[in-house]
């Protein structure tokens, strides 16, 4: 093509059938929106082009920088006349929202400030606060970067090309069986491969035991009081209501919970949220009988069960009957929770209803992120990042501690010393309970105090005592010492 093969507004004068270079073609979704406005009435079929151009770029549905067909193919594809496309460049042009270069094509103009809808984050976030002492958050930080990194190279280059496809609803085989013996050696759980799910974490598990309960008439379920406020909404979403049992000094009481028709039950033996205790070996026993007794389910929600400081972690409670115990638990806590990675373990009578319902709710869980937690596990990266988990969180929450003891004189923290999060009571003279929460609040740290986590049917309010759910696990030990310290100098301010 001769340089002197240009148009009026300067645009390259293309062979027949010749593409532009870059930008959207004439048959891009981008110009559909011109087709309504080149079938207008002849008279009012220039103005209505110029118009509908016009708005694209408003839009942002044409960004600036975007290369326009040349004249010829976007006429033949619309079935107008070249010139109209041709006047249409030019107005534009003129106008500010085109620009062109002789030989260099027609490109839309950065001038024009596109309203581009933006998609907004509904991520839970932190506060933003001085200091955040909000329960449930490990430290991201302490994500294992280069050693993911590492095993999803080696996945890319192993897998084979039909493990891409539809997996099993369960999980792939290579994963479930690396499952089974990591939670056999570390949680002390009787773990059937088959009978072992993937799934999206212990909220997806808790709707899918949901659901399979209620295909077996189970309408209601009993949930820990305190508890987590989380099984309430996820059980509801099958159908099923929960009903809040009362808590001893060895877990979930066992006389009221004989007194009301459920059938199934949801708790977190190895550290019960939010209290901080173990069941005993009493109770765990005297659960499963009761299960047993009423043709049953036990629910084990084993949300931090690795992470013990004091002692090795008490086994799962799913070992000493995997026909009565449904066992879930998930990478949340050990690595991250965007992962959306976890298991569940299934008694034989429920394996069926789950998997199918698996099946339907998401044909099975991503193989790419299933066969990289398999290599990371198979080739001891998972237990070297829980030892590395432990270690931070036990310096930090002995470092919890004895802020407390220096700030909070006379103060107590309950529970044992496991997981994320400790029970701190604090001493009368720093109550009522609502004033204290208003002035720490006010000094910009966040807290929980431990009756948001129950229901109104639980006594814990009572008396004078600030007693707080403090999580630890995602503050450094200097925050936690300067966050201690805010909430004293709230309270003598």
């Amino acid at each position: 093509m001769r340089p002197s093969e240009t148009n009026r507004s300067g645009e390259p004068a293309e062979a027949e059938g010749e593409a532009p270079s870059s930008g959207a073609g004439p048959g891009s979704p981008a110009w559909e929106l011109l087709l309504p406005a080149a079938s207008a009435p002849a008279r009012a079929r220039g103005r209505s082009l110029q118009a509908a151009l016009r708005e694209a770029v408003r839009a942002g549905r044409l960004a600036p920088g975007t290369r326009l067909p040349s004249s010829r193919d976007l006429a033949a594809d619309l079935g107008v006349s070249r010139g109209l496309i041709t006047e249409a460049y030019e107005q534009l042009t003129a106008e500010g929202y085109l620009r062109s270069g002789r030989g260099a094509g027609t490109w839309v103009g950065g001038a024009v400030r596109a309203a581009r809808p933006r998609a907004r984050d509904l991520a839970p976030r932190p506060p933003g606060a001085r200091a955040d002492f909000v329960p449930g958050t490990p430290d991201l930080s302490l994500f294992p970067r280069a050693a993911w990194a590492a095993a999803q190279r080696g996945v890319l280059a192993e897998l084979p090309h039909h493990d891409l496809g539809y997996p099993d609803p369960r999980g792939l085989p290579r994963l479930r069986t690396a499952l089974a013996e990591l939670l056999a050696r570390r949680r002390g759980v009787v773990a059937d491969p088959e009978r072992i799910l993937v799934v999206s974490g212990v909220a997806q598990a808790t709707t899918l035991l949901g659901f399979a309960l209620h295909a077996r008439g189970m309408t209601s379920v009993g949930a820990e009081n305190p508890g987590s406020p989380q099984h309430d909404a996820l059980y509801a979403a099958a159908g099923v209501t929960t009903v809040p049992m009362p808590l001893d000094d060895e877990g979930l009481a066992i006389g009221p919970l004989r007194d009301t028709p459920v059938r199934s039950v949801v708790v977190t033996p190895a550290h019960q949220f939010p209290t901080g205790i173990a069941y005993s070996a009493r109770r765990r026993a005297e659960l499963l009988d009761w299960a047993r007794s009423v043709d049953g389910f036990v629910l084990e929600d084993d949300y931090d069960g690795d992470f013990r400081y004091d002692r090795a972690p008490v086994g799962a409670l799913q070992g000493l009957d995997p026909e009565r115990v449904a066992y879930a638990g998930s990478v949340s806590k050990s690595l991250a929770p965007g992962l959306r990675l976890g298991w569940l373990l299934v008694p034989e009578a429920l394996a069926d209803e789950v998997i199918e319902r698996k099946r339907t709710m998401d044909l099975g869980h991503p193989t790419l992120d299933q066969a990289l937690f398999a290599r990371f596990v198979e080739r001891g990266d998972y237990d070297r990042q829980l030892r590395r988990c432990q270690r931070a969180y036990r310096e930090r929450r002995d470092t919890l501690v004895a802020a407390l003891e220096e700030h909070f004189p006379g103060s107590a923290v309950s529970g044992i010393a496991a997981g994320l999060h400790v029970i701190a009571t604090l001493p009368r003279r720093y109550g009522p309970e609502k004033h204290f929460l208003a002035r720490v609040a006010d000094a910009g740290v966040t807290v929980r105090p431990l009756r948001d986590y129950a229901h109104e049917t639980a006594d814990i309010a009572a008396g004078e005592d600030v007693r707080l759910v403090l999580g630890y696990a995602h503050l450094s030990p200097a925050r936690i010492r300067a966050g201690v310290r805010l909430m004293a100098e709230a309270f003598r301010g």
